[in-house]
């Protein structure tokens, strides 16, 4: 060393970057060929390995350290309500879009369509998030959109585009269309019926006709997209949905007005707004009045993405953590090596498996919803996942950072921006309690596919007492308990059934050191008060490491 050169740099582990994201995820690859989706593998592979570049990384860094700027005004005073991004953002959102993940859940009918779209969703998220709000959204509306013949018809080949266009220009002038939601208002929050934004019929009313929309949301993402889907109160007071473009027909800019960009704790590389609606245009959607129905539909399918994108999050948190244990000493060895740090990354594995059995099987569900015990899994068990696997996401990111000790809190690593992410898929579409209500109503609508799922449970779980006991539980609670004091266990219902649910799907699919170690471990009434809180002396937990990432 020179005389100024203090000391050498050493026992420092660099980022988790330059990897194959699917190559290096047996249960996604397993999942993957569960769900009969071995035909997208290769093009799958492909993406995985283009996320995990090291540039790629950085773009996802880069998207998130430039925020949207909002410019209302052009030089010469015009109003243009324009949001700007940073070219990585456009970057990272153009990549997905050439993968055809927006619409590739209904463009065809192969078989495992759904864990396709899954998969890269998962993909994505783990090296940038923010981008995939928008594209949430528009995928979200394309199966309320096919509802409206003649609006499809204008839209279909934008909607399935896999060419991006970040032009704000009118619709008809754009090789590919992003859609985005208003719901939210100041008073309402999740209570849709507080709304206050009215529509008045311009001419004729009715279904595809045009209104005119004034009042506010307080949250409108992503303000850049091409066109909105809005909750807006009719003149009969009954709330309805409307189709609301940037662009009015006339080639003129649709008066909604941007108030300002949301600061957000995370998800910064997306532009989330407030706006006024100054008698913009709308087209009705749907029938007058089941403006709440409409957006719930659209709602189904963002709670899958919430699900999806938790576990992607908890997935690049654990992999980060593992990586930086196996190459940093502490105390003489490296701290994989150390029995607490091993408790620790065993639990995150266990769960982090648990999420994708969970997210393929939903995805089965949504491929096949008319089937009575498809659509259960659909409609009951996607709110409770959203519950447990959006909140869980929360815990474990912080559990994830303090592996890298002080490393992992600086806001210039990966660590710092997951924990800063997680958050939100817990709080949008609804939060936790919201969840577990729609879990309690579901039940109650469909009580024949809540048992039928049940049903599925307890076959599947064969051979495990401690599973059948858990899914007799459940019937039993259901079946014996008032609906008023069962709404109060709302929380404790859905975490039941969601654990119970991961646990029978790995005991059916994964190796058995995975299945046995999970049961053991969800089943303790110990388990879950703080993360690597387990005993693992039953465990092979060097089998689990490799299995999740592979040394």
């Amino acid at each position: 060393m020179n005389a100024w050169q203090t000391h050498e740099i050493a026992n420092q582990v660099d980022e988790l970057r330059g990897y194959k994201l699917l190559d290096t995820d047996r249960p996604l690859l397993d999942a993957l060929e569960r769900a009969g989706a071995a035909s997208f593998i290769p093009k799958l592979s492909a993406y995985g390995t283009e996320l995990g570049r090291a540039d790629s990384f950085e773009a996802g860094e880069l998207a998130n350290r430039h925020h949207p700027e909002l410019k209302l005004f052009d030089k010469r005073g015009r109003r243009i309500d324009l949001v700007e991004f940073h070219p990585s953002w456009h970057q990272m959102a153009a990549l997905y879009r050439r993968q055809g993940m927006v619409s590739l859940a209904f463009d065809n009918e192969r078989r495992g369509r759904f864990a396709a779209w899954a998969a890269g969703f998962y993909m994505h998220g783990q090296v940038e998030a923010g981008t995939l709000c928008p594209t949430t959204m528009t995928q979200a509306s394309i199966p309320v959109l096919q509802k409206e013949p003649e609006l499809w018809a204008q839209l279909k080949d934008q909607l399935f585009s896999t060419e991006y266009d970040a032009r704000d220009v009118p619709l008809a002038q754009k090789k590919s269309i992003l859609l985005g939601m208003g719901m939210t208002e100041k008073q309402g929050g999740s209570d849709v019926r507080a709304n206050t934004t009215t529509a008045t019929p311009v001419g004729e009313e009715g279904r595809g006709r045009e209104y005119c929309i004034r009042g506010h949301k307080w949250f409108f993402s992503a303000p850049m997209c091409d066109a909105h889907l809005v909750v807006a109160k009719t003149e009969d007071g009954g709330p309805s949905c409307f189709f609301v473009p940037r662009w009015k027909p006339d080639g003129t800019k649709n008066p909604v007005r941007i108030q300002r960009l949301k600061n957000k704790l995370g998800n910064q590389s997306n532009s989330s707004s407030e706006v006024e609606f100054e008698d913009a245009y709308g087209l009705l959607i749907g029938e007058p009045g089941r403006g709440i129905p409409t957006i719930i539909e659209m709602a189904t399918y963002t709670r899958l993405n919430c699900v999806v994108g938790s576990a992607g999050i908890v997935r690049q948190a654990f992999a980060q953590a593992l990586h930086y244990a196996r190459g940093r000493k502490a105390f003489g060895k490296l701290l994989v090596q150390q029995p607490l740090m091993r408790a620790v990354l065993a639990d995150l594995a266990l769960e982090s498996e648990g999420n994708v059995a969970l997210m393929m099987r939903l995805c089965e569900g949504y491929e096949n919803p008319q089937d009575a015990t498809q659509r259960a899994w659909m409609r009951i068990m996607t709110p409770a996942a959203k519950f447990w696997v959006c909140k869980r996401a929360v815990e474990l990111t912080g559990e994830a950072m303090e592996v890298l000790g002080g490393n992992g809190y600086i806001d210039d690593g990966i660590m710092a921006r997951l924990f800063r992410e997680a958050p939100v898929n817990s709080i949008w579409e609804g939060s936790g309690n919201v969840m577990c209500l729609d879990v309690m109503r579901a039940v109650a609508r469909e009580p024949e596919g809540f048992f039928a799922l049940l049903d599925e449970l307890r076959r599947d779980a064969a051979g495990e007492p401690r599973l059948l006991a858990e899914v007799d539980e459940l019937r039993t609670l259901v079946s014996t308990t008032p609906p008023a004091e069962l709404e109060g266990l709302g929380r404790r219902f859905a975490q039941q059934l969601v654990l119970t649910a991961m646990a029978v799907l790995l005991h059916r699919h994964a190796p058995p050191y995975v299945s046995q170690a999970f049961i053991a471990t969800r089943l303790d009434p110990r388990w879950g008060r703080v993360a690597g809180g387990i005993d693992t002396r039953g465990i092979d937990v060097d089998a689990l490491l490799q299995r999740a990432f592979p040394a």
